[in-house]
């Protein structure tokens, strides 16, 4: 099958190609230089280049604080410009995985989220994100899958884990988050079930699924067996609430998602966040010492 990667240089898209190319798929990787996807010229001309049979969206806004003040740039990439990918793959008669986010919800749940809950945003990320997702099911409803992921770390790019690996090296102590809970997610196993699930999109499988590592933490938990695993202390992390970092995008304060859609179309949801943890942690260090001056 042809594969087209947008984002291709983030963190997620790296991860993408990576496993595509591991599975021997034939996969074109597009970063921010090669293809700006807010542009409809440049978009088709894309897909008439390459003929892919499946896009997956991995480029974003992703600036959560930023968006809030500059909302109307992060509609562009995050609800526009999925809604342009997606209208071009019906005209070239591909397929589109779009990745969102669980900044949809309001994050005042009790219990995981099901994939057909009502989004109710609260910041200007989540708005966007939201209309993209919205865009892309208007104009691709039977070929397209939308997979939203939450928390997610990897080895291309900076993450909360990287930041706890460069931490737990400069500060005695480390004051981190309590009060938000959520699924910390490995995205190299994202790009797993992006490989797993493609070639069903548009054939058993569209619309809206939840792409997280199972189980569920807050940051100060996965802080904690971050610093475990480096063999540090965890109790050098100290934990605080959300008052101690205000910041002008409001978190969610409870953001699991539940895996049913995965599990009804017989794909096993992705593994527990700390056994993922555990296999992507040297990697990540590996990396992020490589990258300090």
């Amino acid at each position: 099958m042809r594969w087209l990667v947008t984002g291709a240089g983030g963190m997620l898209g790296s991860d993408v190609v990576e496993e595509l190319l591991s599975r021997d798929e034939r996969v074109t990787g597009l970063d921010h230089a090669a293809l700006d996807i807010t542009d409809p010229g440049e978009v088709d001309g894309a897909l008439a280049a390459h003929r892919p049979e499946l896009v997956v969206n991995c480029a974003a806004y992703t600036a959560v604080d930023d968006a809030e003040t500059h909302e109307e740039q992060a509609l562009r990439v995050n609800g526009d410009a999925p809604r342009l990918l997606a209208r071009a793959c019906a005209a070239h008669d591909a397929r589109l995985i779009h990745v969102s986010t669980d900044y949809v919800f309001a994050g005042d749940g009790r219990t995981p989220y099901p994939e057909d809950a009502p989004p109710d945003p609260r910041t200007a990320y989540g708005r966007t994100k939201l209309a993209g997702e919205r865009g892309v099911s208007d104009e691709l409803p039977a070929a397209s899958a939308v997979l939203r992921v939450a928390w997610l770390y990897g080895v291309h790019g900076r993450s909360f884990v990287s930041t706890m690996i460069g931490l737990e090296s400069d500060r005695d102590t480390v004051d981190v988050v309590n009060d938000q809970r959520g699924q910390p997610t490995w995205s190299a196993d994202v790009a797993a079930l992006i490989a797993d699930l493609g070639p069903r999109v548009g054939r058993d499988a569209s619309g809206v699924f939840h792409a997280t590592n199972a189980g569920e933490a807050t940051w100060y938990d996965l802080a904690r067996e971050v610093f475990g695993l480096l063999g540090a202390d965890p109790d050098r992390v100290r934990p605080v609430t959300s008052e101690a970092f205000a910041r002008p995008a409001p978190r969610p304060a409870y953001s699991v998602l539940a895996h049913g859609r995965l599990r009804r179309l017989g794909l096993a949801p992705a593994r527990d966040w700390r056994t993922a943890l555990h296999q992507a942690l040297p990697r990540i260090r590996k990396e992020t010492l490589r990258e300090t001056p």
